[in-house]
């Protein structure tokens, strides 16, 4: 039967030709979707038509106007009817006769109703005073009566609406905002409400009154069809349920997924989730440029009067390579070319984590549109940017869906399609895999400073549930995919190793802990053989916690902890023994021998700056990765003050320390003396390297002491704006226990930052201690770094002054 034919039947017979047209079109109908959904309104507004028109003959100025969904023509098969009487108060009695005639039948049918019988003046009044009441006629729908009536009433509500914006959106966040506590978000719920809840219908709603204010607009590529989506779901639930119900129970997820021809449940999950995610981001996208454009608006005015009426210019500060902030957002610069640039969407994500600032939309598009694939293995770059990005605490999950919501990670992470918004049906787990695995990374950086390598930890985090997307136990699924992608983005074989490991094991210490009895010795020797070294055990100890915090509240406590640590202490002690190496560098190389000699010769620095070399290809050795940044050689007389001076006019050139080795070098025989031989690894933050004679010159200054290097990085970080950045977990600094027999080893493990080895190297000369060698790494975002010190006469510290030269170091980098 067509739609005319069910229009026939409903004018034909009244109410009972209406429900039976009704029940045949949600029962015979072959059409399902926005086609089901438009007839069955298109034939609720004949029908109420036509008991308008029997009731209001004569009646001169009223009018019918479906608002809410019904005025969109989005009806669902248990759909309330949102109803507006609207009448210009001329025969007020006629108008209640009239209203009558109009409720009852739909009462009489069963139907919800949500009715209201007002002048214009009154509407506006009510939407006014009623945010929900004005945004249910922001969708106002003539059905019948003086058209002209509903059109001026449409015409005055959309002017309020416009000339009350900067009021009334800031209202509409707000509900939005507590409609979302309330609620929570639709994209991770195992039975999420499909209209209230994050992400959901209402927050769709919301955003088409934003962009009907003029004010701003949301992203609406593929909004309309998540839209449609969740459309689809609830008329498929009202439709196997028998109810007016927008929650999605478990019980009905399987029917509700056969209704709308998908496999299974969890077929239907990840569709309800893929869409909530796309309107999630458009709200936050949205609201982000509703503040912005509401603060320019405040503060534009005074701007002008400042400037003598110019219009104001944006302030751009840089952030990295191709990366500025402006306006609270990070934006690509002007000379940015995401074309040339493949590490560029790392790089940029990275540099929005770190600040704590959110990643531009145009930006994020414009890398999505431009940007070349990343060559195989990555270059150390990305590897670095992503080790960032992950060690950048909580803004990585903005930035991630950022990221996420143009296509970026699953070009970047191929394998990242099988677990994006797969649903986990476990009540421990209360995150889809995907972002699981996020808050894990989230998770592990609060514990970068227990770990020698806290980049293996993170990306550890990131895919040690990655195997969820193939049959079979995911952990040996997981293993396989951890050493194809982990080889991908430029780990060597030793490091790949150590990811396989922790991926296929990372359930093996919560399991062995809390199943098994510790006191059996053969419990602790099969855990140990699993793990293999005491390095691999400490990077499993905390990514077990990270898993289980990120998990959920029901995953961890502090009697689970308690157990995995009596199970780490014992597995340590089978696998301890033998004694750490002293890590002298070895015989110097005839380059380092030379500037040895004519730094001894001058009597002041001498330098080398040699560019990158090419980055490997396919068939190089994987156990050879390329370095990172331009290789710095350094030779200057034995002195005091060398390591916080070469580091200080580093930091001030804007050059990140990635790798530093430094040891004192004995000259050839017949050369009397000795020299600190530094080779580092640097990188400019931003722009190009400064020329090795500057660099030199800048390092004289500071050693004769007429270059105040702190004085000049205090003034730096003064002149940038403070930006809440991100929380990075304290400072830790200790003694490694027999670690060398020539000097006492202390490590350090913090955040890097802009002058962070300028502080340490201070610090260590206050103690009165002379750095010997040392070692630094910057992984990530996260520095970690061993300096073998002695007395000043060339031995060990007494424990007492080595404990408390580390406490002293540990509180000048914590204040």
């Amino acid at each position: 039967m067509t739609s005319t034919d069910m229009r026939k039947d409903a004018e034909d017979s009244g109410p009972s030709g209406y429900a039976a047209a009704r029940l045949r079109l949600l029962t015979e109908g072959v059409q399902s979707g926005p086609p089901r959904r438009a007839a069955l309104s298109e034939l609720t507004d004949d029908w109420l038509s036509g008991l308008f028109g029997a009731g209001a003959e004569g009646l001169r100025g009223v009018s019918l106007v479906a608002v809410g969904g019904y005025g969109r023509g989005e009806l669902s098969p248990r759909s309330d009817l949102d109803l507006l009487l609207l009448h210009d108060g001329s025969d007020s009695g006629a108008v209640a006769a009239l209203a009558d005639r109009l409720w009852y039948p739909v009462w009489d049918l069963g139907l919800a109703l949500d009715h209201s019988v007002r002048t214009p003046a009154e509407a506006r009044k009510t939407a006014a005073e009623d945010l929900k009441v004005q945004l249910g006629l922001l969708d106002a729908r003539h059905l019948a009566g003086d058209l002209a009536l509903t059109a001026g009433l449409r015409t005055a509500v959309l002017a309020d609406w416009r000339n009350q914006a900067p009021k009334r959106l800031p209202e509409l966040q707000e509900l939005c905002a507590e409609r979302g506590e309330r609620q929570g978000e639709l994209q991770y719920l195992l039975e999420p409400d499909l209209k209230e809840a994050r992400g959901g219908l209402r927050d769709a709603t919301a955003l088409r009154a934003v962009a009907a204010s003029w004010l701003a607009d949301a992203p609406r590529e593929g909004l309309d069809d998540a839209r449609r989506r969740l459309l689809d779901v609830r008329d498929a639930l009202h439709l196997t349920t028998g109810r007016a119900t927008d929650r999605l129970a478990l019980q009905e997820q399987d029917q509700v997924a056969a209704e709308l021809g998908l496999l299974d449940a969890d077929t239907l999950l990840r569709q309800v989730y893929e869409a909530a995610r796309v309107i999630s981001y458009a709200s936050d996208v949205t609201w982000r440029e509703v503040g912005r454009v509401l603060k320019s608006r405040a503060v534009r005015p005074r701007l002008r009067a400042m400037l003598g009426g110019g219009k104001p210019v944006a302030e751009r500060s840089p952030l990295a390579e191709g990366v500025v902030e402006q306006d609270g957002e990070v934006v690509l610069a002007r000379a940015a070319r995401p074309e040339r640039d493949p590490v560029l969407p790392l790089r940029a994500a990275a540099a929005a984590a770190e600040a704590g600032l959110p990643l531009s939309l145009h930006a994020v598009r414009r890398m999505a549109a431009a940007v070349r694939p990343l060559p195989t293995p990555w270059p150390a770059e990305a590897r670095e940017q992503l080790v960032t990005l992950l060690g950048s605490g909580q803004p990585t999950i903005d930035v991630w869906e950022a990221l996420e919501a143009e296509g970026l990670i699953t070009r970047l992470l191929p394998d990242w399609e099988r677990v994006r918004c797969r649903p986990q049906r476990n009540a421990v787990h209360v995150w889809t895999v995907d972002r699981h695995l996020i808050e894990t990374a989230v998770r592990a950086s609060e514990f970068t400073r227990r770990v020698h390598r806290p980049d293996l930890l993170l990306v550890a985090a990131l895919l040690h549930d990655i195997g969820k997307g193939w049959p079979g136990d995911h952990s040996v699924a997981g293993e396989i995919i951890a050493k194809d992608v982990a080889a991908r983005i430029g780990f060597d074989r030793a490091e790949v190793a150590v990811l396989a490991t922790l991926v296929r094991h990372h359930l093996l210490l919560i399991d062995t802990a809390t199943r098994r009895d510790l006191e059996d010795p053969a419990t602790v020797r099969s855990v140990a053989e699993a793990v293999g070294s005491q390095s691999t055990l400490e990077l499993l100890h905390a990514l077990t916690e990270a898993d289980a915090l990120a998990t959920g509240p029901a995953a961890w406590s502090s009697w689970r902890g308690s157990l995995v640590a009596d199970l780490v202490k014992r597995v340590s002690a089978v696998l301890s023994g033998g004694e750490p190496e002293d890590p002298e560098a070895a015989a110097p190389t005839a380059e380092q021998e030379r500037l040895a000699i004519e730094a001894m010769a001058t009597g002041g620095p001498v330098l080398s700056l040699r560019a990158q070399t090419e980055p490997p290809t396919e068939d190089q050795p994987s156990g050879d990765p390329e370095p990172l940044g331009v290789e710095l050689l350094i030779a200057v007389p034995d002195q005091a003050g060398v390591l916080p001076a070469v580091a200080g006019v580093l930091a001030m050139h804007r050059l990140t320390v990635r790798t530093a080795e430094l040891r004192t070098l004995d000259l050839p025989d017949g050369v009397e003396g000795s020299v600190l031989l530094l080779n580092w690894r640097v990188a400019a933050e931003y722009g190009s390297l400064p020329q090795a004679a500057r660099l030199r010159a800048d390092l004289v200054r500071a050693l004769d002491g007429s270059l105040d290097i702190t004085a000049r990085l205090a003034e730096r970080d003064a002149a940038y704006p403070r930006r809440r950045g991100v929380v990075a977990p304290p400072a830790r600094v200790k003694v490694a226990p027999a670690a060398s027999r020539h000097a006492t080893v202390i490590e350090v493990r913090a955040h890097d930052a802009p002058g962070l080895l300028h502080r340490i190297g201070r610090a260590l000369e206050d103690a009165k201690v002379r750095v010997r060698s040392m070692h630094v790494s910057t992984l990530g975002s996260n520095a970690v770094d061993a300096f073998y010190v002695t007395t000043g006469e060339g031995v060990p510290l007494p424990a007492g002054e080595a404990a408390s030269a580390a406490r002293r170091l540990e509180e000048t980098l914590r204040a």
